[in-house]
């Protein structure tokens, strides 16, 4: 995230600062001129490069629970249904699909040519994809002992004597019976906690398996040494077409593993790097405008690809009885969303990236989202003046907890409500750490966030259901209401997604009307590509799919030119 420095602390950083600066402007300058053909297209090789600076430690997408290892995962495995960058669920390895009546019977129809990865236990032949090993995958995701942070994902599945609601009624005929109508089941089958799987795979590689990925995905597993790159290779037999040319295009992708966002940066000037996710406050100033364009100097050598992020980032406030904390009245709660400049926070800690978060938690893009329903908050520091004084915990002291990465948003929340009349004091905490206290309700304020992981905004309200308190679920604040409670129930018994998104609404303004979060703003997917790089693109939930991506040759030889 952006560093945020107060008018107090600028002086003091400026020399430094500006040292970063000219660094960063020299390596930017040698963007082209460095590079060399070879990096690009060894022995004649499409190899699309990106960097990972948080690392990947398993290649099973049972816990593909972050995007790192969604991103790897992605490339490697297939579900029976996929997202297109609409975020229209389409077709994967099962090509039709229908729903019963009563919405608890999904029947899925497979494709009868596609095949897992070619792999040692195969013994030399190919292994054809059954609706079999769609049972097996998902049972296994839901055994304990595996031990899966997606198990989540079938919570509705139907369970009688032991056994799961999944049926393989032939190689091609796979049927899910759940217990409750849940109409954002499809969507979840999207992730890839629902990836198919090899059994043969999975007993041969055992414990060793996080490293031996065998699935049906564009790319199949060819190197890995942790901490320093990992290789995917062009799987030849992936089942899927382009305008009659079988998929991927690109020949490998390359991962590597630099923690140092500026060193990844500097790879990325001399083109050792192919594209960047997001954007570092060490060199935002030296890529970007105020408002978030590219700068002149860089049309032409960066593709910027931009667009709204299905990312909520907010501050949570733990609810509850305790009467000695302000944070338990809902006048003190109301002056801390008015006190905040969610415009300023947008134009300098994020130069412009981002929407000010004066809505509910649903942001745009999901059904549910109404930036005409009236609800949420503005900066409005009169207001929060009067409900602070009406509270009566001026000048009190409340604690916010937030990682180093958002270190610079929390100063920026301080120095807010300092002026406002209360006292903020900041403890940061390893991110592990702060996941832990969150669930077990140790924090009475604490930023976060809350990505989709499937296409409804039920993502988004299940944070305010009342049986889904921590530590039993996403409920970290303890927010608790009946009629939102009874919202929430009718809504998954609505099948018909335009009533289910004014049920939504209604229940996202009974949650902002009790203020249990400070919506911060709602994020953008921000991505720096090479120019040789076509048909990379951007999608809301930031999925990296590479299956249609292709080099340019020309591009590079252009560019090249160009500089020399």
């Amino acid at each position: 995230m952006f560093n945020f420095e107060p008018n107090s602390f600028r002086m003091h950083c400026c020399a430094k600062s500006l040292i970063g600066f000219l660094l960063l402007f020299i390596l930017a300058e040698m963007f082209v001129a460095c590079r060399s053909v070879d990096n690009y297209d060894s022995d004649g090789l499409k190899i699309f490069r990106y960097n990972e600076p948080s690392g990947i430690v398993s290649l099973d997408p049972a816990y593909a629970k972050d995007l790192p290892h969604i991103w790897a995962c992605n490339q490697l495995y297939n579900g029976l249904v996929a997202l297109s960058p609409d975020l229209d669920i389409v077709p994967s390895v099962a090509k039709e699909w229908e729903v019963s009546e009563d919405g608890l019977e999904y029947t899925f129809y497979l494709r009868n040519d596609v095949y897992f990865h070619d792999d040692q236990i195969f013994n030399g032949s190919r292994r054809k994809v059954t609706a079999h090993d769609f049972v097996f995958s998902f049972n296994r995701l839901m055994s304990p002992e595996l031990s899966s942070p997606g198990i989540w994902i079938f919570n509705q599945v139907e369970k009688s004597d032991g056994q799961f609601g999944f049926e393989a009624l032939s190689d091609t005929v796979l049927v899910i019976r759940l217990k409750t109508r849940f109409p954002p089941f499809l969507g979840m089958l999207t992730m890839p906690y629902a990836s198919v799987l090899s059994q043969e795979a999975l007993d041969f590689y055992g414990g060793d398996y996080r490293r031996n990925p065998v699935g049906t995905g564009p790319f199949r597993f060819r190197y890995w040494k942790e901490g320093v790159k990992l290789v995917l290779v062009k799987n030849e037999h992936f089942f899927e077409f382009s305008n009659g040319v079988r998929l991927p295009l690109l020949d490998g992708v390359s991962i590597s593993f630099l923690t140092d966002k500026q060193i990844a940066f500097m790879e990325f000037a001399k083109g050792e790097l192919d594209f960047m996710s997001g954007i570092d406050a060490r060199y935002k100033d030296e890529l970007l405008t105020r408002t978030g364009k590219l700068r002149p100097k860089y049309e032409g050598r960066i593709k910027l690809y931009r667009q709204p992020y299905l990312n909520t980032e907010y501050l949570g406030i733990l609810l509850g009885d305790e009467n000695e904390s302000p944070m338990h009245s809902l006048k003190f709660r109301q002056a801390i969303n008015y006190a905040i400049d969610k415009e300023k926070l947008i134009r300098f800690l994020r130069n412009g990236i981002g929407r000010p978060g004066h809505y509910g938690m649903i942001p745009p893009g999901l059904p549910g989202f109404n930036e005409l329903a009236g609800y949420g908050y503005s900066y409005n520091p009169d207001l929060a003046r009067k409900l602070l004084l009406d509270s009566g915990y001026k000048n009190h002291t409340i604690t916010l907890t937030t990682t180093a990465d958002y270190a610079d948003i929390a100063k920026y929340v301080q120095a807010q409500l300092e002026v406002l009349g209360i006292n903020c004091h900041i403890e940061i905490s390893p991110a592990a750490m702060m996941r832990e206290l969150r669930a077990k309700s140790k924090l009475e304020f604490f930023r976060s966030s809350w990505v989709a992981d499937y296409p409804d905004a039920e993502n988004y309200m299940s944070l305010f259901y009342s049986m889904n308190k921590a530590p039993d679920g996403p409920n970290y604040t303890h927010f608790s209401n009946k009629s939102f409670d009874s919202l929430y129930e009718a809504s998954m018994r609505e099948l018909n997604p335009a009533a289910r998104e004014l049920i939504y609404a209604q229940m996202d303004s009974i949650a902002m009307a009790d203020a249990p979060v400070v919506i911060l703003f709602y994020d953008e997917v921000l991505r720096f590509v090479h120019p040789r790089i076509v048909n990379l693109g951007s999608n809301p939930i930031n999925l990296l799919d590479l299956k249609f991506t292709d080099i340019d040759s020309d591009q590079v030889n252009l560019s090249l030119n160009a500089e020399e």
